[in-house]
């Protein structure tokens, strides 16, 4: 049996990637017979390619559904990484997720039948939630470690993270279940902005319990200190005192 080459193309022939071609006839076999129906074998008789190929790219036939979520979480995981310390980490966390929003808006039609897909089959659902625990402990694995200088750092890091998963699945599946309709990137801001309004470090006031009733605290800073950044020195300063 003759595979396409590792460039993207059959010898001689127009065949689009071997990785997309799996992709396609998978799905192809999943609306004709039903996930539960389809075997890896099926698949790669029907993409033309070896039964090796196809665990080259997707470890089960569970991942092939969900074929771009690794390299999203990889590049999740170096947005959030490659920040200089200075950033708002509120903020920071919202950008990181509209990157996992812009993977699916990057093909409509395909994420919706993915997830008329994933409606269906209970298996998929229980894969996709995996899924999704990743991303949300991704998210407040980096918040623990910008925010562990905090009392309740933990406690908010865990908060914020699962909020911001909150809002965005709400969006995108409001957004699938119409079809991909409307624009998704102004849904995502707005649903981002009610959880920086909630949670964002620079807009956070100190309780008067946490200030110790009356006591006034006096805060020396540059003028271009990140606002969360006074905050923190603020609340550590109560803290301690």
């Amino acid at each position: 049996m003759n595979e396409p080459q590792e460039n993207g193309t059959a010898a001689g022939g127009g065949r689009p990637p071997m990785r997309d071609a799996l992709i396609t006839a998978a799905f192809e076999l999943f609306l004709e017979r039903g996930f539960e129906h389809t075997t890896v074998e099926d698949i790669v008789r029907l993409a033309g390619v070896g039964r090796r190929s196809f665990f080259r790219y997707f470890p089960s036939k569970e991942d092939v559904v969900f074929p771009d979520h690794e390299r999203c979480l990889a590049d999740m995981t170096e947005f959030l990484e490659s920040g200089d310390g200075e950033e708002e980490p509120v903020a920071r966390v919202c950008d990181a997720a509209r990157l996992v929003m812009r993977m699916y808006a990057a093909d409509p039609a395909f994420s919706v039948r993915r997830y008329q897909l994933t409606r269906s089959v209970s298996g998929l659902r229980s894969h996709e939630l995996a899924v999704v625990w990743r991303y949300e402990r991704t998210l407040a694995g980096y918040l623990r470690r910008r925010l562990h200088h905090w009392s309740d750092g933990t406690l908010r890091a865990d908060v914020v993270a699962a909020s911001v998963v909150a809002a965005h699945n709400n969006v995108l599946r409001s957004w699938l279940r119409s079809g991909a309709e409307g624009d998704v990137t102004e849904q995502m801001d707005h649903a981002l902005q009610l959880v920086c309004a909630s949670w964002g470090l620079g807009a956070e006031n100190v309780s008067a319990d946490a200030a110790g009733g009356d006591d006034v605290v006096v805060l020396v800073a540059k003028r271009r200190t990140p606002m969360w950044r006074v905050v923190r020195e603020i609340e550590s300063t109560l803290e301690e005192g």
